[in-house]
Parts: C-alpha cells; structure tokens; sequence
C-alpha cells in the first residue's frame, strides 16, 4: 500500500503526458484531483495504522526490489513509514489535493494540452516528493530530492516564452545543482564511513559513537548534507532562486512554498536526526544561518511591492525558523513549524492567486487596495492566513513559532532567540502591510481594471500584451466595480486551508498553555534510533553488529560489538529527560518559562500588526517620507541587499567570460579549429610544392634516380 501513494501521482502523470492532447480539461484535470485525492486517502489509513502499534516499532516498510548490489553492500528500493514521513505525506497529499483543485479553476483559460501539461507536472511533482519523504535510504531520498528539483524547473518555466520565467527556471536548477553536489559528496562519504545508506542503520551505527567536540567525519558528513538542504530550502547562501520561483502559476508557487520542495532540506536533517546530533559543530552553523536567513529575508519582505514576492521571502524568512529549531537541536519544533507553516502558507499564496486572478494579473500592490469588501472570501482566508503566520493565539502559527523560539531560549541560545523575536516583529509587519495595502485604503485598481481587461492568460502570467483602450467596460467601471471573488473550487480551497490554518496548531499545544505537546510526542521516536536495524558490513564502522528484532517485536537497544576490546561508551548526544520529566523534576519552571517567552512573542506580533496599521493603514505618508530620508537604506532593501547583482558579478559574469574568451574563442577557435584548419593547410602546402616536381619528363625522373643512387652510395661511402 505504501508504493501506492507515490504511484497514483505518477500513473496520473503519464496517462497527462502522453494522451494529454486528446483529453478534454475536465478529464485531465480531474484525473490528476482523483489521484491526489485517492493517495491522500491510502496515506491517511496508513497513518492510521501507525497508531495501533507500540511507540518503539512504530513503521511499516515495503521492499519492492533490491536495487545495487556490491559485494556486502546493498541498496533496496524500500519505502519506509514512520512518525516523521506520516507527517509529511499527509501534508503533501493533503495540501497538494487542495492546490490541485484549486487549479482546475486557476488554470481554466489554458488550451486543453497546456492545461494536461500543467496537470502533468504537478502530479509527477508530487510523485517525487512522496519518494523523497518514504524513500528508506539516502540514495531512494535522492531520486526524489533530484525529482522535485527537474520538475521545480518544469513549473517556474511553465511559460517558457516569457525570458523571464526561463531565466527564473534555469536559476533555480543551476542553483540546486550546487547543492545537490555537496548532498553527493556527503551520500559517498556516508558509505565510505558507515558502509550504509538505510536510516535507520545509519542512525544504530551512530549512535554508539561519541559526539564529535572537534571537526571529524561525520561533521563533514552533515555539514555536506547540509549544503545540500540550503539550495533545496532556500538559505544563506544558495536561497536566490526561491524569489524569482514566482514567475510560475500561483498555484506551482504555493505547492513549492507549503507542501513541497522547500521542505526538503528540513525533512533531510529531521531523518538524519542522530547524525546531526553527533556533530555539534554542523549543528551551531545550522542553527546561525537559519537565524540570519530569517533576519535577512525578513527585511527584505518589509519593502517588496510584488504580492507574490512578498510571501516568497516570508517563506525564506520561515524555513529560517525551521533551520533555527533544527540547530538548536529542537527537531520536532521545526517539523511542527513545517507542518503548520504548509496551510497558511499555501492558503497565503492562493488567496494571492486569487486577487491577481480578479484584477487579471496584476500583482503589485500598490495598484490594489479596497479588496475587502469585494472578494470576501478570499480578504478573509487571507486575514487568517496573515494572523496565522504572525503568531497570533490561538491560530496554528502561533503554536509552532513560540515552540522554536522556546527550544532556542532553552537551549542557551539567547542571541538567535533576539533574531527570532526580532524576526517574528518583522514577519507581523510585513504581513499586515501586505494585507493593509492590498485590501484596506482608497481603491487603486481602476486604471488596472480599464488596461488589462479580459487579456487572455494575464490572470496567470502570460506575457500576452493587455489591452490598452483605457475604456473600462461597464462591469468593471470606475463608478460601478464588480470583481469576481474565487469561484467554488478556488473558495473550497482557500476555505479548506483557513481552518486547517486555524486548527493545525492544536495537536502540539504546549505545556505552558496546559497541553502535552502531543506531536512532539509523537515524532520523538522518529528522531531516535529506536527502531530495528541491518547490521554494518562495511566501511569504517565495520565489525559492529546491531540487534535484529521480528516485525512488530519491540526493539531491544542496539548493542555494538566493537572489534575492539572495549565497547563504545553510551551514546551523550540526548542528555535531555523527556518534556514531562523536566516539567515535573523542575516544579514548574520551564512552564513558567514557557508562558513568559509566548507572552513577550505575542506581545511582539501584536505590536508588529500595530505598527503595519499605524503605517500603511493611518499614516501612508510616513512610509514614503522615510524612503525619502533614508534612500540608500530603502535602495538597499528594495534591491535585496544587491545579492544577485554581486552573484553576477563574482560568479556568473566570470564564468561567462571564461567560458567565451577562454574555452571558445580561445580553445574551441584557437586550439581546436586552429589545429583541425592548421593540418589541412599543411597538407595542402606539402601538396602544392609536390606537385612542382611532377615535370612529366622522363630525363627529370632519371636525374633524380641517379641522383639518389650517388647520395646513397657516397653516405655509405663516407660513413
């Protein structure tokens, strides 16, 4: 049943990719909603099952066929699910049905084979993430981590024709590429070292180890790995691509934003929990460029004018708070995030589609505003989704966010926990500014209305030329304006993902509000190497033999042998006693520590939505006589910190140069054509003096016999 949740998405990308030009919209459409549908269906009664077994045991794998054999090492294509992957496959089937529906009415003014073309890519985009997140071993995670990077490319550059959306496609592949480099060197080295690439074999393996207090192996290991998950999740340095993401359909947007690639990388170091936790060196830079990228994304979402570029680098901003939680050793604080973050980040970016769906694709926001009254379903989803990422209580950010910032006081990182509140300020601000300008205010949108009505494929990004009569039509009058709010399945959608918004966040209510932190709880396994294992055959940690147990056994605690003579010391790396345990050993305090920390945060989101009215709702004016005060600042934000101009500069320029003067007109013209052209003219000179001393006389050649037989016979002679 396992394989099937990844092999519906794919059978509906194949019956799209090749019959897709025969099939009318409804069917293609509708047969890519079935298959998400009916995979989040098979994925929610595995889950199910998961709950009926003991904590320790808790997984179900399916082996559908031994993939590479060498020797002792083996690699299976196994599918595995446990705690972890649960959460995330129903987060992908889940919130990909949802987007998938939406599209069906998004993408209504596409030809019948674009519109399969569409629905294609997304199921097979699906397809790939669900093989990332089950996948049993860093090289099945592999195949799905490189899957959602070609089909990433696929989405961004959907409207090919457009210079823009290519560019923004080819980014985002080159960029990944150089982490998915780094995420190789890390598989090798993994092998060379543990002698496997299965989870939990690795994490058995490992955690017998002592953690490393110095720059060792399995700290380049994870650092490796960690490069990698800074391209697929967009952080310092390698987060450039995710912004210029946008140029594809909103709904390709919301699908990489919430459910998808982005949480990637976040995922990566969840599953490889126990490696990370064995070198706290990888763990302190996580934690540090996790803070800096929120910090940084965050200030630039504050003056963006781009509606969708707004959410893009609240998403940077966001997966800087997972990678913050992750470093700081807080595992299941950053997949709660995750999981929270995937609804009001995905009902964000479609009730962003469904604003640019209404004014016919215009995305600035200073062309907007009054929106409120209307497209009322969609200004109030969206309300939700700004108040939920905010950090508002009772809605499922508010939950998530102060659970990171919690584990980051707690754990002794009071700087980043500044960042992260001075972050979360930042994200409430940028957030209502957002919501401020595009729904509240004066109405900007007439001459929007009266320029670009009705441009066929303009909703979605086209670069088709908007009609410029600048007559508004009646419907759409300065005196008379009727926009169209989303239709049902868009409404259902965004209806769908504001409760989930709201909700989401109640399964992890923490302690200091009275809860049980319940999904912590339920991850915490999955974090540990507590389920059964293979033994290690190969490598540097060869010798060490784990304990097997039968399906559904629990699980004793692996026991090394080392071939050493003493066996190697109890694992230090989770000195921590469970959250009940502390609560009750310290009488209260971390609880009190708690509600005063979500106090100050809630406190912080408040003010951060005070200040967004105070200046774009009260006072616009301020806003633009700051700029004004301090350009170079303002320049500075606007352009995003000149990153992509200093990228070209030390980066892509050089190598453009490079490979134009120096591999093309210097080797492909000089070496090689002067090489090829060169002996060819040889040849031809050689044969033109030749043929000088094709005389046709007799008398000539009889000359030059002789004269031959005398110079051999006086060498001779003389020798």
């Amino acid at each position: 049943m396992l394989a099937l949740i990844a092999l519906l998405p794919f059978a509906g990308f194949l019956v799209n990719v090749t019959m897709g030009k025969r099939l009318s919209k409804s069917v293609s459409g509708g047969l890519a909603c079935a298959v998400m549908v009916a995979s989040f269906l098979i994925a929610a009664s595995q889950v199910w099952a998961l709950f009926g077994m003991p904590e320790e045991s808790r997984q179900i794998s399916q082996t559908l066929f031994t993939w590479i054999t060498a020797g002792t090492f083996s690699v299976d294509l196994t599918f595995r699910l446990d705690a972890l992957s649960a959460v995330m496959i129903l987060v992908i089937t889940g919130i990909g049905s949802l987007i998938h529906i939406y599209s069906t009415a998004y993408m209504h003014e596409e030809t019948d084979p674009e519109y399969a073309r569409y629905f294609s890519y997304l199921n097979l985009f699906c397809f790939f993430m669900l093989v990332l997140v089950l996948g049993s071993n860093l090289l099945v995670m592999f195949v799905g981590w490189e899957g959602v990077g070609l089909c990433s490319y696929l989405l961004i550059g959907y409207y090919f024709v457009k210079p823009s959306a290519a560019d923004a496609a080819k980014k985002a592949f080159i960029v990944n590429r150089v982490g998915d480099y780094a995420f190789i060197l890390g598989t090798l080295l993994t092998v060379v070292t543990i002698g496997s690439l299965d989870f939990v074999t690795m994490a058995q393996a490992v955690k017998g180890l002592p953690v490393e207090a110095a720059f060792g192996t399995l700290t380049i290991i994870t650092l490796l790995l960690f490069i990698g998950a800074t391209g697929k999740s967009a952080q310092i340095p390698l987060y450039v691509w995710l912004p210029d993401a946008m140029e594809g359909p909103t709904p390709v947007s919301a699908l990489i934003h919430a459910a998808t690639m982005v949480t990637a990388g976040v995922y990566m170091i969840g599953r490889n929990a126990v490696l990370f936790e064995h070198a706290p060196i990888t763990l302190e830079v996580i934690a540090v460029v996790g803070a800096a990228t929120a910090l940084l994304a965050g200030t630039i979402g504050l003056v963006q004018n781009d509606i969708k570029r707004v959410l893009a680098y609240s998403t940077v901003s966001q997966l800087g708070y997972m990678f913050l939680a992750m470093g700081v050793g807080a595992f299941g604080a950053g997949i709660f995030h995750l999981y929270t973050h995937a609804f009001f980040k995905a009902l964000l970016f479609l009730g962003s589609g469904a604003v640019i769906h209404a004014l016919h694709g215009e995305q600035d926001i200073r062309r907007m505003g009054g929106l409120s009254k209307h497209l009322p379903v969609t200004y109030w989803t969206f309300l939700i989704g700004a108040v939920a990422i905010a950090g508002v209580p009772p809605l499922a950010g508010f939950f998530s966010k102060d659970e990171i910032l919690f584990e980051t006081f707690r754990h002794g990182h009071q700087l980043l926990w500044v960042v992260g509140v001075l972050t979360a300020l930042l994200t409430a601000t940028y957030m209502f500014r957002l919501v401020f300008l595009t729904f509240h205010g004066e109405e900007r949108f007439h001459g929007v209305l009266a320029d670009g009505h009705a441009t066929p494929g303009a909703a979605h990004g086209h670069s088709a030329p908007r009609h410029a009569t600048g007559t508004p039509t009646p419907q759409h009058s300065a005196h008379g304006v009727h926009l169209h709010d989303a239709p049902p399945a868009m409404a259902t959608a965004l209806i769908a993902l504001a409760i989930g918004s709201i909700v989401a966040g109640w399964v992890g209510i923490p302690h200091g509000l009275g809860g049980h932190n319940a999904l912590g709880t339920w991850l915490e396994p999955a974090f540990a190497a507590n389920n059964c294992g293979a033994p290690v055959t190969t490598g540097a940690l060869a010798g060490m033999a784990l304990e097997n147990c039968a399906p559904g056994e629990e699980p004793a605690r692996a026991m090394f042998v080392q071939p050493a003579a003493t066996q190697a010391p109890e694992p230090v790396a989770r000195t921590e006693p469970p959250a009940e345990a502390a609560h009750a050993a310290e009488g209260g305090d971390e609880t009190a520590l708690e509600f005063t920390l979500m106090t100050i945060s809630t406190l912080i989101a408040f003010a951060g939505i005070g200040l967004a009215a105070f200046l774009w709702l009260k006072n616009r004016q301020i806003p633009a006589q700051m700029a004004a005060q301090f350009p170079g600042v303002h320049r500075l934000l606007l352009n995003k910190y000149y990153v992509d101009e200093v990228y070209d500069a030390a980066i892509v320029q050089p190598i453009k140069n490079v490979s134009t003067v120096g591999l093309w007109r210097g080797m492909d013209v000089v070496v090689v054509d002067g090489a090829v052209n060169g002996a060819g003219y040889v040849v031809g000179a050689l044969a033109a003096g030749l043929r000088l001393l094709q005389t046709g006389s007799v008398k000539t050649y009889a000359a030059g016999t002789m004269l031959g037989v005398v110079s051999i016979l006086a060498y001779y002679f003389w020798r």
